[in-house]
């Protein structure tokens, strides 16, 4: 896997979290860090969006119909003991 250098611009702040992470032996540099960022907010948006998508299947799927919560226990019940 090829790399690309970035550069990018933090506030004193940030970069105080950022060094604090280092130190508390989280991450090994700066890089390490940034980039486990990016691998987060990627499964994030994945999750995100299998959740949308569950979503607009329900809202497709058609007219709600009324939930019997006593009958659904039973039939639980009976299936699985």
């Amino acid at each position: 896997m090829t790399t690309v250098r970035k550069t990018i611009t933090l506030t004193d702040q940030q970069d105080a979290w950022v060094k604090a992470q280092i130190d508390a032996g989280h991450y090994t540099n700066d890089s390490e860090f940034i980039r486990d960022l990016i691998r987060r907010e990627q499964e994030r948006s994945v999750e995100i969006e299998a959740i949308r998508a569950a979503l607009v299947a329900g809202e497709e799927s058609g007219e709600p119909r009324v939930f019997n919560s006593a009958a659904f226990k039973q039939r639980m019940h009976t299936t699985y003991g």
